[in-house]
């Protein structure tokens, strides 16, 4: 069966805890929903506990990636997106903030003709945040409203959905192994493509900074 979609996880140290729950869960949604899928996470020298909450699974459309060091959050996309096959890519936080059940969502924007569907906090989510969570979120926000998508309310809550082919190209060209998410966004815009925020849940991950 050709895959569909696939699931991108960036993963490290200190998110062993939170991710063995958000496999489960997108799993689960997965296996009820979607035909054809695959899930890669994917692991920049953590311990072995990320292993092992793959592992744990059982099932073989869950692959892990291991790569040495720690180069950061855009390289680990990088690698795991490159290394997809899906007609669709979802990049998905390991904390589970948004809820795989806001999918459709994002979905419904690919179908209306867009090439990548950012999952957004607007209108304001009134969640809490921890203060340098929140702190680094306004950063990135505002980085990428001044170089990759003016007008962009909220673009770093780490549920996004692209045309796979498409992400394909544009990973592949992307060269930043942290504050990636502004420079692929500009690279999706010089290539023509149209990027879209869709409105989603979100909630403060338990444990995450």
């Amino acid at each position: 069966m050709s895959v569909q979609l696939s699931v991108v996880i960036p993963a490290r140290d200190g998110d062993d805890a939170r991710l063995p729950a958000t496999l489960r869960c997108l799993v689960a949604h997965l296996q009820q929903q979607e035909k054809g899928w695959e899930v890669l996470v994917v692991d920049e020298g953590s311990s072995d506990q990320v292993a092992r909450a793959v592992a744990v699974l059982g099932d073989d459309r869950v692959r892990l990636i291991r790569r040495p060091g720690r180069r950061g959050k855009g390289h680990a996309a990088r690698i795991g997106v490159l290394a997809s096959r899906g007609a669709r890519v979802l990049m998905c936080d390991p904390g589970n903030a948004t809820p795989i059940e806001e999918l459709p969502r994002l979905h419904d924007a690919l179908e209306e003709g867009a090439s990548v569907a950012i999952g957004s906090r607007r209108p304001p989510s009134p969640v809490r945040k921890h203060p340098l969570r929140q702190f680094c979120g306004w950063i990135g926000t505002g980085l990428i409203q001044l170089v990759a998508a003016p007008g962009m309310q909220d673009a770093t809550t780490g549920f996004n959905l692209y045309d796979g082919p498409r992400a394909r190209v544009v990973f592949q060209r992307a060269r930043l192994d942290s504050g990636s998410d502004a420079e692929v966004l500009h690279l999706f815009r010089r290539l023509g493509l149209q990027v879209v925020e869709v409105p989603v849940r979100w909630s403060d991950p338990l444990g995450s900074n």
